[in-house]
């Protein structure tokens, strides 16, 4: 037997009913539920492959500052230039890396002890380029030699407030860094 049909004068006002109506309350708890956890995905994503980047700079500067490390006296008349070196890193570096994005600074002291390594301090002009001019000094024989290799890396949370860049055009500073000291002349 078919349900009778209320008149519309039967049914109780829409107040009355509203907080029992539970059409579209799924909607609105995953629209609650669903922008934390895109942002908490995003972010986990976003700091993996960070990670992954900033190791992949450290071993590719690792292993191209070993073509500059002077072992022993024969090999000092065999030393890279900036731009022999720059292109060593980029190898290493491919394809995670724009090679046109990687500042390299190498400097050396005589010493552990004896002298200033300058700080890692980016420069910009208003289009957020950075304006460093980098130092390229492998040393000599006994000298100690620091390998910094540096990139920008664009980072896409920071509009969900994700906080990973460091830098003021919202991208993060990676830094590979190799130090070593050259032996004695033979």
């Amino acid at each position: 037997m078919p349900r009778p049909v209320p008149s519309p004068a039967a049914s109780p006002p829409r107040r009355r009913r509203f907080p029992h109506d539970s059409a579209g309350a799924t909607a609105v708890e995953f629209a609650l539920v669903a922008t934390p956890l895109i942002a908490l995905c995003v972010a986990a994503l976003q700091t993996a492959i960070l990670f992954f980047a900033e190791q992949q700079l450290q071993t590719a500067t690792r292993d191209a500052s070993r073509l500059l490390k002077r072992i022993t006296g024969d090999s000092l008349s065999q030393s890279l230039s900036s731009d022999d070196f720059a292109g060593a890193v980029c190898q290493r570096a491919a394809p995670t890396f724009d090679c046109a994005g990687l500042m390299i600074d190498v400097e050396s002291v005589p010493s552990f002890g004896g002298g200033p390594i300058t700080p890692l301090t980016l420069t910009y002009d208003p289009q957020f380029r950075v304006t460093n001019h980098w130092a390229y000094s492998p040393g000599g024989p006994g000298d100690v030699v620091i390998v910094r290799v540096m990139y920008r890396w664009p980072i896409f949370g920071s509009l969900l407030g994700i906080g990973l860049a460091n830098q003021p055009d919202g991208q993060r500073l990676l830094t590979g860094v190799a130090l070593y000291k050259n032996e004695p002349a033979a």
